[in-house]
């Protein structure tokens, strides 16, 4: 270990292909001071967001903030209080005419692509989502645009020293953590601002997520459900599906796709035990039949999902809300679908189409073309969102012309929290790259230049030590590919056909190597072999083709025809990724 820790000192972390056999020790624990740093002329947003990160939990407290959060009904009644103490009572949120948003698997495209249907209409919007790719700010939108660092500014010391002046000994009585501080800050924002409407996304779950004191949204919107955050939410689709049905309230309707039967069930007694109107949006298929095809700005087949809910929520909004021009209705008959009933099908305006075409949301099946380098960008982080990054990402290589030599693929990967990487990169085995490539959420091995980039939840070597487990899992993986039973049962997909016919699967002769690096930069650096016109560096840190792999994969990359990257496994990676990519992200 005494080797990589001078690799580490060197600004990179690098391993062999296979780690069988190796043993890691940890040796002391490097804490990431969570400090602010002392105050520079000119740099009033970096403070504010310095300050703002004094509210995640260090990670050396953070398994016993767990364990003292306490009964989770409580915690809405804290939010509350904190709301109380910021100025404002929960009764003053009713006037941003709130379209609140949940879900398992694109809850924040459905977000996005409902704001920007909405703003279409003339109307002032705001936008609450997490997390930020680059910059903190990007959380809380004004008519799709980030606020600016200025704004930002403003308004975050004008919560924060309201909130240090009520501190008092209770338990509500102390600063509120990160997201709570954010979704306060977001409300006071958009009231300030005067939005016609503010656009909310749940954070975690819902019914206990801190934005679920809003008691009258004008619609609700539940997106696909999977399997994600179960040490808080549960570990069954129909537990989280409960909590996920927590955001509705009485006679607001709500609307949700169509969902496996378990967790359909579930929402469906959750609206009715709160006499909320639920309804199920038909595929974007039947909102198409007798007008053109719908053109969405967002890529892939899960998108069109997404779409069909926002138009709901859209059209539904104008409707509550006496707009004009919600979309002429194709049967006025309702129907039942699954026991819910089935939402109107409709004529969507030449507002609402301009409205899905025109969505931009960085990050999620995102397409960077950059000379012979091609990066695809997906922030799917659950078992089924890396399916349908898989399914696009395939689907996008397949226009591909032949080209005049050879064409690498390589993984860029990571995941955080309690997901399990091992299901993850399983799903990601069939696009057959020809390196995997590992590395920590960090855009640099130091962050303390970048406030928006720090996070101290976790320590450096945890997030070391994850891309190394993240390799020993692919590389297993590669084994089990390359040398698997001659008889065995295929692997079943989700949703997908059944067979229980045993079948000979055909020999795997592709072999993926596979390295770790420190930080992103580093990563980014080795795979586009200054290929990149817009990513450039100076110079190389030591020590980055040390390994023979490195060494050799420099020298294919170098001369590859095209390179095709993808870029998945947490939004917060992308976001690294991106803020290097595109520097304009950054200003």
């Amino acid at each position: 270990m005494s080797r990589a820790r001078s690799h580490l000192r060197a600004a990179l972390f690098l391993v062999a292909v296979s780690p069988r056999g190796v043993r890691i020790r940890v040796p002391g624990r490097r804490e990431l001071s969570a400090r602010p740093a002392p105050q520079e002329p000119g740099m009033e947003y970096q403070d504010a967001v310095r300050t703002l990160n004094t509210l995640q939990t260090n990670a050396s407290y953070l398994e016993q903030a767990k364990r003292q959060r306490g009964d989770p009904p409580t915690q809405l009644e804290v939010m509350k209080l904190y709301l109380a103490r910021s100025g404002l009572q929960v009764e003053d949120l009713d006037q941003l005419n709130i379209i609140h948003i949940t879900g398992t698997k694109g809850k924040g495209s459905t977000c996005a692509f409902t704001e920007r249907i909405l703003r279409g209409y003339g109307l002032k919007t705001g936008f609450f989502s997490s997390p930020h790719l680059v910059q903190v700010r990007e959380r809380i939108r004004i008519n799709g645009q980030p606020i600016s660092p200025q704004l930002f500014t403003k308004h975050f010391w004008r919560l924060y020293h309201r909130l240090e002046e009520t501190k008092d000994s209770s338990s509500c009585g102390s600063m509120p953590g990160y997201f709570r501080f954010l979704t306060l800050m977001a409300f006071h924002v958009f009231l300030q601002e005067k939005v016609d409407l503010a656009v909310m996304e749940v954070g975690i779950g819902g019914a206990y997520d801190c934005t679920n004191i809003i008691r009258k949204p004008v619609v609700c919107g539940v997106s696909s459900l999977g399997i994600d955050h179960t040490s808080l939410l549960g570990d069954t689709m129909e537990k989280i599906a409960w909590q996920k049905g927590g955001i509705f309230k009485s006679g607001v309707p709500a609307f949700t796709v169509l969902q496996p039967d378990g967790p359909l069930a579930v929402l469906r007694e959750r609206a009715e035990q709160v006499s909320c109107p639920l309804y199920l949006c038909p595929p974007l298929e039947a909102l198409e039949e007798g007008g053109p095809p719908l053109t969405l700005g967002l890529q892939g087949e899960h998108q069109r999902s997404n779409a069909a809910l926002a138009l709901q929520l859209a059209r539904c909004w104008l409707q509550q809300k006496d707009h004009q021009g919600p979309g002429e209705l194709k049967a006025a008959r309702p129907s039942l679908q699954h026991q819910l009933l089935l939402a109107p099908t409709f004529q969507p305006t030449s507002r609402m189409r301009h409205g899905l075409r025109d969505t931009e949301w960085p990050g999620r099946t995102q397409i960077l073309r950059r000379g012979p380098l091609t990066w695809y960008l997906d922030g799917a982080h659950t078992c089924g969102s890396v399916q349908a990054c898989v399914r696009w990402f395939l689907q996008a290589l397949r226009p591909q012309r032949p080209g005049s030599g050879p064409e690498v693929r390589v993984l860029l990967f990571n995941s955080t929290g309690d997901r399990d990487p091992s299901a993850l990169l399983k799903l990601l085995q069939p696009c057959q790259f020809d390196y995997a490539v590992f590395c920590p959420n960090l855009t640099e091995v130091s962050s303390m230049d970048n406030a928006d980039q720090q996070n101290f939840s976790v320590t450096l070597d945890q997030v070391l030590l994850r891309c190394l487990e993240h390799q020993q899992h692919w590389s297993r993986l590669d084994e089990e590919q390359a040398s698997p039973d001659l008889w065995s049962t295929p692997s079943l997909e989700p949703g997908g056909p059944t067979s229980l016919l045993l079948a000979p699967r055909p020999p795997h002769t592709h072999c993926t190597s596979s390295l770790v690096f420190s930080c992103i930069s580093h990563a980014l650096q080795w795979i586009s072999q200054g290929r990149d016109p817009v990513f450039q560096t100076s110079s190389s840190p030591q020590n980055l083709l040390a390994h023979p792999v490195a060494d050799s994969g420099a020298s294919i990359l170098r001369e590859a025809a095209a390179i095709h990257v993808l870029v998945t496994g947490s939004l917060h990676l992308v976001g690294g990724v991106l803020k290097l990519l595109e520097p304009s992200l950054s200003q």
